[in-house]
């Protein structure tokens, strides 16, 4: 694909300087970047790239300045890193055909333009919207509800039952809907509760590789829109996480519990069961949330400590060897102090 500067300006709404006839017919990193590329400038410490590329143009922030280059300044280049990289790599077009390997049952509904490719399973009663792809050896419960333009990368489960918004992308491997952990104890061995909720997954979540979403005991497990779920996360029963929220990878979510809006968990995180985290919270990677936590509260560690707090800890943990042995040394001057001390005494009592 071809396009002049000045039309991938109009797309990103950004200010070109230089010559706006310049034609784009690829995108590249900075240092990569060839005659024909646009490159971009997300991140600061690859503004120093700017005299040296061989990019013909460049993405970067609002009042960069590089005299002899074609700049497209914009308010955030990351941002529009996106977007340019979606128009110029646009996704393949499905086939918008049923393959005939395929296992659908009689009363499924499915709309128009659906495509499903080989060994997929659709169960009875299911609802399937306009324009979903799902790919091969997917399987998609009796009574599942999918919405339009949804993608089902290869080995999804969705199990009976669940709801999937629309423009939701679940990628490998990913199960939806497994039964939640619930065992009563019956002496020294365990009682399954059965499981009889569903999981609901609103409009334009993304849901990575290996994630397990676990279905509630009773009513629903919950991801609201816009949530995006990294790789190997685990979400289990009658979790809510709110709108707009980003769950990194390997973080474990115990059930019940509530997450507010744009809550931010990072990788290998995780909480313990029946809290509620308030919206724009931010939990560092590998921390561990064990009691509720306000609105805006920034956290890490494990326990999860306030985040200034932990960084001053963490300032302290290679100090501890030498203070256990300044420790130890100041208690034996003690001692020989409080030993001093004791016969002196002794000595004015006679």
């Amino acid at each position: 694909m071809e396009i002049t500067l000045k039309e991938i300006a109009l797309l990103l709404g950004g200010e070109i300087v230089g010559d706006e006839t310049t034609v784009i017919s690829g995108l590249a990193g900075i240092d990569k970047a060839a005659p024909g590329d646009i490159t971009f400038v997300a991140n600061p410490k690859y503004a120093k790239y700017i005299e040296t590329t061989q990019a013909s143009a460049i993405v970067c922030a609002a009042g960069t300045v590089a005299p002899g280059r074609n700049l497209v300044r914009v308010a955030n280049p990351y941002l529009a890193y996106a977007r340019a990289l979606r128009f110029l790599n646009p996704p393949p077009k499905e086939p918008g055909a049923i393959d005939p390997q395929a296992c659908i049952a009689g009363d499924a509904q499915l709309g128009a333009n659906v495509t499903v490719y080989p060994f997929v399973y659709i169960g009875p009663g299911c609802r399937i919207g306009d324009n979903v792809t799902i790919y091969p050896h997917c399987f998609i419960g009796k009574n599942v509800s999918i919405g339009c333009d949804t993608l089902l990368h290869p080995h999804v489960t969705v199990e009976e039952r669940c709801i999937i918004g629309c423009r939701v992308i679940i990628h490998a491997g990913s199960v939806i809907g497994s039964d939640g952990f619930g065992f009563a104890r019956d002496g020294a061995a365990y009682y399954k509760i059965p499981q009889l909720g569903i999981v609901q997954i609103d409009d334009d979540v993304e849901i990575g590789a290996g994630t397990t979403i676990d279905r509630a005991a009773m009513d629903r497990t919950w991801v609201k829109r816009g949530t995006k779920i990294d790789n190997l996360v685990q979400i289990a029963h009658n979790v809510v996480v709110g709108e707009d929220s980003c769950i990194v990878a390997q973080t474990g979510i115990a059930g019940s519990t509530k997450l507010g809006d744009r809550v931010i968990m990072a990788g290998q995180s995780a909480t313990v069961g029946h809290i509620a985290i308030g919206s724009d919270c931010v939990i560092g990677a590998r921390g561990a949330v064990a009691s509720d936590l306000d609105d805006g509260q920034i956290v890490s560690g494990a326990p999860a400590i306030p985040h200034r707090e932990f960084l001053r800890a963490t300032m302290a943990f290679p100090r501890l060897p030498e203070m256990r042995r300044t420790i130890s040394r100041l208690e034996q001057k003690i001692e020989a102090l409080e030993a001093e001390l004791r016969t002196l005494q002794e000595k004015k009592t006679t």
